[in-house]
C-alpha cells in the first residue's frame, strides 16, 4: 500500500462518525421540528451506545454501536382522500461492534446489537380501516403489536422487548428487528373497555431490502401465525400464541432408534400491565409477562419478565424515568442434549436485573446509563455472573 493510499477515508468509513455530529447540530439547530406537510409526520431517531462488560465478560473493552431510524407516516385521507388508509416506512442503518461478544450471554445485552451491520428498509405497510377494525399488509414487525410490554419499552435488554423463547423460533426468529418480512395483520377493538383482539399471518423467512437476495417471495420456508387478545386499561391482560406452518429439523436430530425428528415451532404467552400509582406527582406502572415454547427445534423452553416503570423519576424534571426488570429463562432439554453432543457445555438458566434511568438533558437530546447483573446456572457447570454497563446517547427530531 502506497503512501496516498494510507491517507484515503472514504466517505462510508466517517459515516459512523459523522452521524451523531450531524444530528446534534440538526437537534440544537431546531427548536422546534420544523413543520410537516399536513398528513406527513417524519421522525427521525438516532441512537448510539456505549457499553462495556465490566465483569465476568472475556474483556472490559468498550464497545460502540448505533441506530439511525427514519420513519416516515402518510394519512392517505388527508393527502389524497383515502378514508381511513394509512401508509407507514421505517428506514434502519445499524453500525458499529457488538457488546455481547464480551458478555457471552443467551439472551443478549442490547436491543440495539446486530448480526450483520446494514442500511434495511424495515417497514414498509398500508393499513386500511373498516369501522372498529383495521388491515396491516406489507413489511411488518411483528413485535411491534404482539408480544409486547409496553412499559418495558425503557429497558435495553433484548428480552424486554421480544420474549426470547418467541424470538428464537422459526428459521430466524419472527419478523422484527432488524428484519421484517411479509405479513397480513387483521386487529379489532371489540367493546368499551380496552378489548382488542389480532392475529397475524407472515412469511417465515425473514429478510427484507438491505439483507441478502432482499424480500423473500417464495414462502418456502411456509409462514408464521400468531394471534392475541387483551382487554383492560387500568389493568390490560392479554394472552397470545404462535406457531409455524412448516415443521422444523429437531436439535438433535435423530430419536434414539435412527429415525428424524421434526417439529412445528409453537408457543404461548401471556402478559399484564397495570397502573399502581397515577394522577399524583409520579406515575408507576408494572408489568409481567410469562411464555413457554415446545423444545425441541429451539434453545429456550420457559421465559419471565416482570418490572416497574417511574414517570417522572424525578419532580420536577417532567421527561425523566427510571426503570427496573428483572427476566429469566431456561433453557430446553434438546438444546443442553445438542451442546453436549458437540462437546461444549450449555447453562440450564440465565437471569438479570437492569437498572435504568433516562433524561432529556437538552431539547432532543437523551442520556441513559444502564447497568445489568447476569446470572447463569448449570448442572456441571459454576454460576457464572456478569456485569454489563451502557450509556445511550439518544437524538430525536
Amino acid at each position: 500500500m502506497t503512501q496516498n493510499q494510507d491517507l484515503r477515508v472514504s466517505p462510508r468509513a466517517l459515516a459512523p462518525a459523522l452521524t451523531p455530529v450531524l444530528l446534534a447540530g440538526l437537534s440544537f439547530g431546531l427548536a422546534d421540528p420544523v413543520e410537516a406537510r399536513e398528513g406527513l409526520d417524519l421522525a427521525v431517531t438516532y441512537t448510539a451506545d456505549t457499553s462495556a462488560t465490566a465483569s465476568g465478560g472475556s474483556d472490559a473493552k468498550l464497545r460502540y454501536l448505533d441506530n439511525l431510524e427514519l420513519s416516515l407516516d402518510a394519512d392517505l385521507d388527508k393527502l389524497a382522500g383515502l378514508r381511513g388508509s394509512v401508509l407507514h416506512v421505517t428506514v434502519l442503518n445499524n453500525r458499529g461492534l457488538r457488546p455481547n461478544d464480551a458478555g457471552g450471554t443467551l439472551q443478549g445485552v442490547n436491543n440495539i446489537e446486530v448480526g450483520r451491520a446494514a442500511v434495511r428498509l424495515y417497514e414498509a405497510w398500508g393499513e386500511q380501516a373498516f369501522g372498529p377494525a383495521t388491515l396491516r399488509v406489507g413489511l411488518y414487525d411483528v413485535n411491534s403489536e404482539f408480544n409486547t410490554t409496553e412499559s418495558a419499552a425503557l429497558l435495553l435488554s433484548p428480552t424486554f422487548g421480544i420474549s426470547s423463547e418467541f424470538a428464537s423460533s422459526g428459521p430466524a426468529g419472527p419478523s422484527t428487528f432488524p428484519s421484517s418480512a411479509l405479513a397480513a395483520r387483521l386487529r379489532t377493538a371489540f367493546n368499551q373497555s380496552g378489548g382488542y383482539a389480532q392475529v397475524v399471518v407472515s412469511n417465515a423467512r425473514v429478510q427484507t431490502f438491505g439483507d441478502p437476495g432482499g424480500v423473500d417471495l417464495s414462502f418456502a420456508d411456509g409462514l408464521l401465525v400468531a394471534g392475541e387478545v387483551g382487554t383492560g386499561q387500568r389493568l390490560r391482560v392479554s394472552l397470545g400464541g404462535w406457531t409455524f406452518t412448516q415443521a422444523r429439523d429437531a436439535l438433535i436430530s435423530l430419536a434414539p432408534d435412527g429415525s428424524p425428528r421434526r417439529e412445528k415451532p409453537a408457543g404461548v404467552y401471556a402478559m399484564a400491565e397495570a397502573k399502581l400509582a397515577e394522577g399524583g406527582k409520579r406515575a408507576v406502572t408494572g408489568f409481567l409477562r410469562g411464555g413457554l415454547a415446545r423444545g425441541l427445534t429451539q434453545p429456550f423452553a420457559r421465559t419471565l419478565q416482570t418490572g416497574l416503570l417511574v414517570t417522572p423519576a424525578i419532580v420536577g424534571r417532567d421527561a425523566s424515568a427510571f426503570s427496573v426488570g428483572l427476566h429469566h429463562a431456561g433453557t430446553s432439554g434438546e438444546f443442553r442434549a445438542a451442546q453436549a453432543a458437540a462437546g461444549e457445555s450449555a447453562w440450564h438458566t440465565e437471569s438479570a436485573v437492569e437498572l435504568t434511568y433516562s433524561d432529556e438533558i437538552l431539547p432532543h437530546l437523551t442520556l441513559q446509563p444502564d447497568l445489568q447483573i447476569i446470572r447463569q446456572t448449570g448442572e456441571a457447570m459454576p454460576t457464572h455472573t456478569a456485569v454489563q454497563t451502557t450509556l445511550r446517547v439518544q437524538i430525536t427530531f
